[in-house]
Order: structure tokens, then C-alpha cells, then sequence
């Protein structure tokens, strides 16, 4: 008997089949890449260039960047390109088939976080680039239209998302230029300013270099650790193991410390990290009017992918199961345009606190999935449980939650404040030497590892019998 593909099982939670998983290497990598050069690479560039300069800020990023994606990808990559699933129902066999909406909780947070920003960004520079191209006049009431390119924004991003996983690639597809118009503009800055680039000195640097460098290197690491939401729903259209991992390092890990340079040039030479603001000063209004059309357009990847990603992981919920495709994207993107038409500059006050908050809650996630999946159940998952909320179930433990999981989770964010308060950046004197996000990892992997020897003595939690 031969199988079909179902044209909509990219709209649902349930195990991909092989021959609906038609995601290549080069499809996957544009996909990734489209997702990750956004304006939030801006803003992330202007935090490292508060206590770093050019050269040891790229290099930090770069290297937080890639130690943050390696963490992500050994937590969510092999069980959801395993078996074809999302982020969501890959924390099922950590956290119990009730237990899993905490991380769900986490995943909702992060995504309309990220999209309201993006989606803010959108607006003001599409407010800008009017200007530019003379169909506005500069005035105060210009920013009356940031609520209103808001819902047009959001509206065009439900057209793309009812094609499904086929709308992101779709918009990738369109976009992808982005990235290399990014790479462009941070030529042109590097080329014309590099003797103030050389010499210009952070803002907020600390006496401690040391300390610099290690907050350089976290926020990269915060930075990519908000991929965890996004990574399950893109990786899980793709055949297998072997197909993600180039991908996701050069086409997810990369980009975001390159374009990041964008912003942390510009915050260093100019004070600014926005490319629509200093464009016009380095390169005439023809370069702005290029650089509006580029920040203006960026968003779009991003916030698709992570619409896309979210209403996947809103479909773990029983009642949620049946709800429409349609019906599931309103529910998934009215958030984000509330927060577009009514709050829209309370995201972009304190991004850098926002970085470590993503830290302090993806950091215990990840170790508590890399220590569950590689040490104590090595590689043996029950694909059926994970869909199935009983008694009888391996992941059902107490009532559908495991304590061990719960508590991994909470040693570890405790961990990550006692090195970095993410709100006052202060921290303790180990800090410099080990980052805030590496710590928590370790502890709730080595707290989740310790209390789940009682869960397997206890016969929960469908472990090998040792």
C-alpha cells in the first residue's frame, strides 16, 4: 500500500513521516539564515559595544554565539529531528505529559518578546523609509502610523503562515537578499570609519577586562539561546541528523555575530546602533533610502518563523488540537499586535536585561535535556507517550509532572542570578571566569541528573533499568 504525504501535517504536532520531512540542506540553511538576520542583531551588537570595541566585541559574540547554538542544538536537535517534532513536544520526556507547559510557558514568552520587537522595529522603519522616499513629512504624528503598519505587518504574515511550514520557506526565499545587503552595510561603516572604529572606547566598560569579555561572551550565548522556541519546528522538516547540523551552526549560529557588528560598530562610531540612522551620515541619502528597504523588510523571516514556531507549540494543548490552522494563527499573533498598537517602546528599553532574562530560563532547559537524553536515557525515547497523557505512560510520572525536572529547572535559574543579576548586571567574582549561562546549564544538568536516580528507583519515567 502506498503512503501519501498529508499536505497539512506541517500545521500540526504530530510526528513528521519521512516523505513529508522534504527539507534539504541548502532549503534548511536558507530558512535558518532568513530567521536569524534580524534588527534584534542590532540591538544585541549595541549591548556588547557597551563594554567591549570592535574587534574583542565581534570575537566574544562570536564565540557566545557558538557556544549558546552547540547548547541548543544537543538539547532539541536530536529528539525533534529524530522522530519530526517540535521544540514543545520534545521536553514531554523530561518534564511529563503535564509538566511540559512550563517550557511551553518559556517558548510563548520568548516569541512574543523577540516578534514584538521586530514587529515594532518593522513599523518605525517603514515610518522612516516614507520620509525618506518624500511620501511623508517628517512630524510628530508619524508615530501614530506605528500602530497601524503594526497590524499591517501582522496581517501579511498570516497571509504567508496559512501555507504553513511552506509560507516560512516561501518568505525566506524572497528575503534571503537581506542578509548579503547586511553584510554590505557593514562594509561600508568598517571601510569609511575604521580608525574611529579602532580607537573608540565602550561606554560602560567595566575596570575588570575580564568581566567585559565574559558579558561579551554571554550575551552571544543569550542571544542564541533564544533559538531553543524556533529550532524544533524548522530542524523537523528536515530527513535526518546529518541533514541539520551544518545548517543550523552556519545558517543559525552565524549570522547573528556578523550583522551584530552592524550594530556594534555603529554604537561605537556614531552612538547609534541603528543603520537607518547612521547610513545617511556615512553614505548620502541614496544609502539610507538602501538601508531603510533592508531593516524594513528584515523582520519579516524572523517573525514568521517565530509565529510559525509558536502556534506549532500551542498545538501540544488537547484543546488546541482541533482548533483550525486559521484560527490557531489569530490566537498566536494578537498578542504581538496588542503589544505593537498600545505598548510599543516598552521593548526596547532595557534589550540587554532581556538577553540574560532568555539566559536564565534556556540555559537549566537545555542542560536538563542534553543530561536526560544522552546519559540516563541514551537515545531511547518513546515516541508514542509523548502523545499520550495517562497513568499508565512512561512520562506521565506524579500526576503528569516530574519533580526532578522542576527542581533542575529552578536550581538552575537560581544559579544564574547568583552569578549575573540580569537587571542590575551585577555578579560575583566567578562570574568573569565562567559566564552565567554555562553554570546554570551545569547545575540543573547535574541537580536534574541526581534527583532522577530516585525517579528511576521510584520505576518512572520509562528509564532503562540499570
Amino acid at each position: 500500500m502506498t503512503t501519501h504525504a498529508n499536505p497539512q501535517a506541517d500545521e500540526s504536532a504530530w510526528p513528521l513521516l519521512p516523505e513529508e520531512r522534504t527539507w534539504g540542506a541548502a532549503r534548511l540553511t536558507l530558512t535558518l539564515a532568513t530567521t536569524a538576520a534580524a534588527t534584534w542583531c542590532y540591538l544585541i551588537g549595541e549591548s556588547v559595544g557597551s563594554y567591549l570595541g570592535f574587534i574583542k566585541g565581534g570575537l566574544a559574540l562570536g564565540a557566545g554565539c557558538m557556544i549558546g547554538m552547540v547548547l541548543v542544538l544537543l538539547a532539541a536537535g536530536p529528539t525533534c529531528v529524530r522522530f519530526g517534532i517540535d521544540s514543545i513536544a520534545a521536553t514531554k520526556p523530561q518534564f511529563g505529559s503535564r509538566g511540559w507547559v512550563v517550557p511551553a510557558a518559556l517558548q510563548t514568552v520568548s516569541i512574543i518578546g523577540w516578534n514584538s520587537l521586530l514587529i515594532i522595529f518593522f513599523a518605525k522603519s517603514a515610518v522612516q523609509l516614507s520620509v525618506a522616499l518624500g511620501i511623508l513629512e517628517l512630524g510628530w504624528r508619524n508615530a501614530a502610523l506605528v500602530p497601524v503598519l503594526t497590524v499591517i505587518a501582522c496581517a501579511t504574515i498570516f497571509a504567508a503562515l496559512r501555507r504553513g511550514a511552506t509560507g516560512v520557506s516561501m518568505v525566506s526565499n524572497i528575503l534571503v537578499a537581506h542578509v548579503f545587503i547586511g553584510l554590505w552595510m557593514l562594509y561600508l561603516l568598517v571601510s569609511r570609519r575604521w580608525p574611529e572604529l579602532v580607537a573608540a572606547h565602550p561606554a560602560n566598560a567595566s575596570p575588570n577586562h575580564l568581566w567585559n569579555y565574559t558579558t561579551g561572551i554571554e550575551l552571544g550565548i543569550g542571544a542564541t539561546l533564544s533559538w531553543w522556541p524556533y529550532i524544533g519546528a524548522m530542524i523537523r522538516m528536515a530527513p535526518n541528523g546529518r541533514t541539520i547540523v551544518l545548517p543550523v551552526m552556519l545558517g543559525m549560529a552565524a549570522p547573528v555575530p556578523l550583522l551584530s557588528l552592524i550594530g556594534l560598530a555603529g554604537s561605537l562610531v556614531l552612538k547609534s546602533s541603528d543603520p537607518t540612522e547612521w547610513l545617511r551620515i556615512v553614505g548620502g541619502p541614496a544609502y539610507a533610502i538602501v538601508s531603510l528597504t533592508f531593516v524594513t523588510a528584515a523582520n519579516f523571516g524572523t517573525t514568521t518563523a517565530g509565529i510559525y514556531a509558536s502556534a506549532i507549540g500551542l498545538r501540544n494543548f488537547a484543546t488546541l488540537q482541533k482548533c483550525t490552522w486559521t484560527a490557531l494563527l489569530l490566537i498566536t499573533i494578537a498578542p504581538v499586535a496588542l503589544v505593537g498598537i498600545f505598548i510599543p517602546e516598552l521593548f526596547f528599553a532595557k534589550f540587554g536585561n532581556f538577553l540574560a532574562l532568555i539566559g536564565v530560563a534556556f540555559a537549566p532547559l537545555c542542560g536538563i535535556q542534553i543530561v536526560d537524553y544522552f546519559v540516563l536515557r541514551q537515545g531511547c525515547i518513546d515516541i508514542r507517550a509523548i502523545y499520550v497523557d495517562a497513568p499508565e505512560r512512561p512520562y506521565y510520572f506524579w500526576r503528569g509532572i516530574n519533580p526532578a525536572a522542576m527542581i533542575a529547572l529552578a536550581a538552575g535559574c537560581f544559579t544564574y542570578v547568583a552569578f549575573l543579576n540580569p537587571l542590575s548586571y551585577e555578579s560575583t567574582t566567578l562570574y568573569p571566569y565562567m559566564t552565567a549561562s554555562l553554570p546554570s546549564a551545569t547545575a540543573a544538568a547535574l541537580v536534574y541528573f541526581l534527583s532522577s536516580l530516585l525517579v528511576i528507583r521510584a520505576g518512572r519515567g520509562g528509564y532503562l533499568k540499570r
